[in-house]
């Protein structure tokens, strides 16, 4: 079983993944609003148990590892690295970039129409992260200086600058719904559906795992783009 964590902003999931069936077992979204800490280890084990697994079971571990907020990706590494220790077998765990979990569900659509996808959080203070993900990303793993960061004018300017068409996905708001809006070839995925979900996260990690993407424990560390 494969248990997906994602803290790295208000928006905080989690999943748990049958491998051997390649199925989404149970997953939860919410609003965490700065409760990661004190809500994400009951939705564990809540989840666990009504779907009857025993914690030993987990043999795999998903984390996004950032960008996002200083404390927020690091409380799903650290609640992924104290589970590994836990169990009575190492897991299999892997770490994938917090971009990479937003532009998921995305990736088959974007290949099949050969668009590049963007995918984009807001950073607070009128700043955003930002990764471009070409056709064919599902096994990508970006390092922290392909990611962008700056503010909307830099946002625009980059996505308007990029030669390709895009697909806009991500924690849309108003800003960057009206600073977008006639920016020609970019298409504005709007909606629950830009939102990140640690079942995507599950199924990737999933793919990565499988083509012997794993991580070394120790080494698992957070993707910042600025100073905390």
């Amino acid at each position: 079983m494969l248990l997906a964590l994602d803290t790295a902003t208000n928006t905080a999931s989690v999943a748990i993944y049958d491998q051997s069936a390649d199925l989404l077992l149970a997953e939860q979204t919410w609003q965490a609003r700065r409760r990661q800490t004190e809500e994400t280890i009951p939705v564990i084990q809540e989840m666990l148990a009504r779907l009857e697994i025993p914690t030993e079971q987990i043999d795999a571990l998903a984390v996004t590892t950032g960008p996002g907020s200083f404390t927020g990706v690091r409380i799903a590494i650290s609640v992924a690295k104290g589970i590994a220790l836990g169990l009575p077998k190492p897991p299999q765990i892997i770490g994938l970039p917090t971009l990479c979990a937003t532009a998921g569900p995305f990736f088959a659509p974007a290949q099949a129409a050969d668009v590049t996808i963007c995918a984009f959080l807001p950073a607070g203070r009128g700043r955003y992260n930002w990764l471009f993900l070409p056709p064919g990303s599902d096994l990508y793993r970006p390092l922290a200086d392909e990611h962008s960061f700056g503010k909307i004018d830099e946002f625009v300017a980059e996505v308007a600058d990029y030669d390709e068409p895009v697909w806009l996905v991500g924690e849309m708001n108003g800003e960057v719904r009206t600073a977008m809006a006639d920016q020609p070839g970019v298409t504005l995925i709007d909606g629950v559906s830009g939102l990140r979900r640690a079942g995507m996260l599950a199924r990737l990690a999933a793919l990565h795992l499988a083509a012997g993407h794993a991580d070394n424990l120790d080494g698992l560390e957070p993707i910042y783009l600025r100073e905390p």
